[in-house]
């Protein structure tokens, strides 16, 4: 459930973040705490998974300075930045870093539970789509060298006919490997066995063409 994800909220302002605090939490959304940028990076929380809420003037380090670091480390956590009166500039380039999204004080709260549960539900999407990756790769490696070079094919977009004559089999052969793959792969059609081939890097074209 996205609700379980986690909201760190990040505001100096203690009347601020507090009611912020308050207001997800009375939604079910789980809230920690920080009162600096630097406190939420020095908790050493998760940096890959639920969501950031941070005042964009902090003193220390602001919140573009943290989105800044967080990209530097590589984070994946989603990032809705608040700003005051005036600093829609600074929002503007916390967006460009990378921010989902910014409100301005005093916020909306349906406006600011929207915006965190939109964030909530896209980490979890990305969350499940790296489940299905970790899945698609382990099926991948039961696949024999044949049955890869024959999958690889069908990803570049080439028929039974072409696969044969490209790979030096017969046309009857390939439809072997072909059944092989698509149940080793778990694939219910072609294009589910595409999308899965996709997801996990292999792109088309990655077999030479016999000249």
């Amino acid at each position: 459930m996205p609700d379980a994800l986690p909201v760190h909220v990040i505001d100096d302002d203690d009347a601020v973040r507090e009611s912020l605090a308050f207001l997800l939490e009375s939604s079910g959304i789980p809230v920690q705490q920080h009162t600096s940028a630097l406190a939420f990076l020095d908790a050493g929380v998760a940096l890959d998974r639920g969501c950031v809420v941070t005042d964009v003037r902090m003193p220390g380090m602001s919140g573009v300075d943290l989105l800044k670091e967080l990209n530097d480390r590589g984070a994946r956590v989603s990032v809705i930045v608040m700003t005051g009166h005036g600093d829609v500039p600074l929002a503007v380039e916390a967006m460009k870093l990378g921010a989902a999204d910014f409100l301005e004080k005093p916020f909306d709260d349906t406006a600011m539970l929207g915006a965190v549960k939109t964030c909530l539900g896209r980490t979890a999407a990305a969350e499940r789509e790296d489940g299905l990756r970790g899945e698609v790769v382990r099926r991948l490696a039961a696949l024999s060298q044949r049955e890869r070079q024959v999958l690889e094919c069908l990803v570049a977009g080439h028929a039974n006919k072409t696969i044969a004559y490209d790979l030096g089999i017969s046309p009857r052969t390939v439809e072997v490997y072909r059944a092989n793959v698509m149940t080793k792969m778990q694939a219910a059609s072609l294009p589910e066995l595409v999308r899965m081939a996709l997801l996990a890097g292999i792109a088309p074209g990655d077999i030479p063409v016999r000249q």
